[in-house]
């Protein structure tokens, strides 16, 4: 079975297809079948989402194959305002709820879901339901529609820089210094 765990910038030759949906080109972990058939494994950096028209490639140095991914079609709703403002006010109260959005000039684009389709109308929305390619935002620090490039010719990807430690606090870390002195405070005498 083909191993895909590189993206590269470009090839002379592209060999196959790998058509997916958002949501498995989310997955950095997977089996999938390519368009001739031939079943692959996909092998990602964590946190990778593969965008339509990137380069994979696996094992096989310079001959190694290359398969180009193809964003698949799949049910959308298309949102369109009357003007600026009512979409600026969509796209705030989509963002608020953490919603995969796509934004193009004039529109933006969603998974199919009634509940925001009604959100949506309520604020004077026009959403109309489509089959479509999805490409959502990546968000600032998701990397995606940026296209940087590293020394290497792969790409980096990250919108804003993210720092190598970052300290995660728990609810238990606020209190653990405490419990700690007082813990290795001698006891005084009775």
């Amino acid at each position: 079975m083909l191993s895909l765990h590189t993206k590269i910038a470009t090839a002379d030759t592209v060999h196959d297809e790998l058509v997916l949906p958002y949501d498995q080109r989310e997955r950095c972990r997977q089996r999938a079948c390519l368009a001739s058939g031939e079943e692959v494994a996909l092998f990602l950096v964590r946190g990778t989402v593969l965008r339509d028209g990137e380069l994979l490639t696996g094992e096989g140095g310079p001959a190694a194959r290359v398969v180009r991914v193809v964003a698949a079609p799949e049910p959308t709703y298309l949102v369109r305002c009357r003007d600026a403002t009512q979409l600026a006010r969509c796209a705030f109260h989509l963002g608020n709820r953490h919603t995969r959005t796509e934004v193009g000039p004039g529109w933006l684009r969603i998974r199919v879901d009634p509940v925001l389709k009604e959100m949506l109308e309520g604020l004077g929305a026009e959403v109309a339901e489509e089959v479509a390619k999805f490409e959502p935002e990546a968000g600032a620090y998701g990397g995606g529609h940026g296209h940087h490039h590293d020394d290497d010719g792969h790409r980096g990807g990250l919108l804003a820089p993210v720092p190598v430690r970052q300290r995660i606090h728990r609810p238990s870390d606020l209190t653990a210094p405490a419990a700690t002195a007082a813990a290795t405070t001698p006891a005084e005498p009775a």
